[in-house]
């Protein structure tokens, strides 16, 4: 008689019937249940049984390269990791998201050509190991491309598997017209191979081959590298031009449908390999397109907020708030489970894309302008009629904070909270890049050297440098240092800014100022966000947050008492109130 089966054997024979399923639809010629069985774990994560808590209001992220904080001779990785260890670190950010730390050839990571090495000077998996001590991490996989220099990419030039099927590269090139292009570059580039000249799909440049997804081997290679990130303290990954992998002729060659089997399979198989584990889709498309990786509610658990930047931005340039109001008015109901990821500046640019619809030709020509009397760069993409359109602004936040060019350092530091504030003040996770924390202006230097644009706002700091500007108390990055600590703390005891909290928009006509509700109507503990945006003072009828309260209220950021009738705000200042 045979033996019974653990409820452990019996959920895991379940989960992988259920993703050889899902699967099939891609691979069906693949011996799906034999060669999936081997990436399955052995045994349930720990906790796999507890109720799962991937998120709540102290949850924050902090963005930074395994190489912005060095320090001689050391690896990077554990500069960093004694940087953000100490006194001087930034505080109250649990999460890191360690930007591609993998051997690569460009592109500041993102051309990988080794997926089982770190960089050399960044350190080895250990490092990565103890970064992880008291931390969650965050790392991409880069899915979309490998480097030219890649063993795949050798073997294809040679016709040595397994790298002869691993590359995109079409025998036919009718059918192509219609991709949608997020560079100026060719879309294919000639390869030196065994077989003389061949065409290789390049979606973001020479120097990143395309891969071609409908392969298993390709889907395995990944799943394995996930399995390695998991290992060494990793839970949140983040899928890296996700909505560009799948490539069907005649059509953009963007979202499409198998490319969203693929998300569904690898969420599976993270929630298996850790409980907690978040799944995050990047594509800096328009909104729509974004938040369709979130809809069903077996995609992504969390999508990059990517209108936010660029409206934020605008707002805060401009002095008027009503396109961001009119924006917030309209915020999506997402499925349990899911929500946003909400930033101003990353390694990337800011992209422009998501912003399609949301601001006028003219309010962005403004922008632009704008971006560029601050040092600022515009970069652009080739559309299907060999057109450019703008496509992301290449600026250091901290230097877009600054004032006309007659008196920059004006109300500087006072833009620059507004704008971290409201990254707080949303439904969803709020992150920080690194060198915007501090206070880094536009890198001159950097882009002189390689020509990247990008690099504006990818700077790096000598450790011992940089704990000599803090120590100075009065230097941006001690002060943004210092209030940012004290906003994280408040903003973590305070449940209605729990990510999938509810909100409500009382100022969606308004252009001066942005104000918010958040938590549930009847809850006592619901708060509201009061935020000008004016660099003149502003007042608010008190009667617009609730008609029902004539009392005092608190605001939970100065711990101040509030009465009477109306509120003034000073320029660009910020209050979160709660009935006192």
């Amino acid at each position: 008689m045979p033996e019974s089966k653990t409820a452990g054997e019996q959920d895991t024979a379940a989960f992988s019937r259920k993703l050889s399923q899902l699967l099939h639809s891609i691979y069906p010629q693949a011996d799906l249940q034999a060669r999936l069985s081997k990436l399955l774990p052995r045994e349930a994560p720990p906790g796999q049984a507890a109720a799962c808590q991937r998120w709540d209001q102290a949850t924050a992220i902090l963005i930074t390269y395994a190489d912005t904080v060095t320090g001689a001779d050391e690896p990077t990785l554990a500069v960093l990791d004694r940087f953000l260890s100490e006194d001087y670190g930034p505080v109250g950010l649990p999460i890191v998201h360690v930007l591609p730390f993998l051997r690569s050839s460009s592109d500041r990571g993102f051309a990988v050509c080794d997926h089982t090495r770190l960089e050399s000077r960044f350190g080895d998996w250990r490092h990565l190991r103890q970064l992880a001590h008291g931390r969650r991490l965050m790392a991409d996989l880069v899915v979309n491309h490998v480097s030219a220099a890649h063993p795949w990419v050798q073997q294809f030039r040679r016709g040595q598997e397994p790298g002869s099927f691993m590359v995109m590269a079409p025998a036919d090139l009718q059918g192509w017209d219609h991709v949608v292009r997020p560079r100026s570059s060719v879309l294919f580039t000639l390869m030196d191979t065994h077989q003389g000249l061949r065409p290789v799909w390049t979606t973001f440049g020479p120097d990143q081959v395309d891969l071609d997804w409908s392969r298993l081997e390709v889907l395995e290679t990944f799943v394995r590298l996930m399995q390695t990130y998991v290992d060494h303290g990793v839970d949140w990954i983040r899928l890296d031009a996700i909505g560009f992998l799948w490539k069907d002729p005649y059509t953009t060659c963007l979202h499409r449908p198998k490319t969203r089997t693929v998300v569904q399979g690898l969420r599976l198989l993270l929630e298996q390999y850790t409980s907690n584990g978040v799944l995050l889709t990047e594509t800096n498309v328009p909104e729509e397109e974004n938040l369709s990786y979130l809809r069903s509610g077996d995609q992504a658990h969390v999508a990059y907020n990517f209108p936010l930047p660029p409206l934020l931005l605008e707002a805060l340039l401009s002095n008027r708030c009503d396109l961001i109001n009119r924006w917030l008015a309209r915020w999506p109901r997402l499925p349990q489970g899911s929500t946003m990821l909400n930033f101003t500046a990353s390694h990337d640019g800011i992209g422009l894309r998501p912003a399609e619809g949301l601001i006028s030709p003219e309010r962005l020509q403004n922008l632009l302008m704008r971006c560029e009397e601050r040092g600022g760069l515009v970069s652009h993409r080739t559309e299907a009629d060999g057109s450019l359109r703008p496509y992301e602004l290449n600026i250091a936040w901290w230097s877009a904070m600054a004032g006309p060019a007659t008196t920059p350092g004006r109300l500087q530091v006072e833009r620059f909270l507004a704008s971290q504030l409201l990254v707080m003040a949303l439904p969803g996770v709020p992150a920080f890049y690194l060198p915007t924390l501090l206070a880094a202006s536009n890198d001159h230097p950097a882009y002189s050297r390689t020509g990247c644009r990008r690099d504006l706002n990818r700077p790096q700091f000598d450790l011992q440098a940089l704990r000599r500007r803090l120590d100075n108390p009065d230097s941006p990055p001690a002060i943004i240092r210092s209030l940012m600590a004290h906003i994280l703390d408040i903003r973590a005891r305070i449940p209605a800014f729990h990510p999938e909290a509810p909100m409500a928009v009382l100022s969606a006509e308004r252009s001066d100022m942005i104000v918010l509700q958040r938590g549930h109507r009847e809850d006592p503990g619901r708060l509201w966000v009061v935020q000008s945006f004016r660099e003149e003072a502003v007042e608010l009828d008190m009667s617009l947050l609730d008609p029902r309260h004539n009392g005092c209220w608190r605001d939970r950021l100065s711990q101040r008492a509030i009465a009477g009738p109306r509120l003034a705000l000073s320029p660009y200042e910020a209050l979160w109130l709660q009935t006192a």
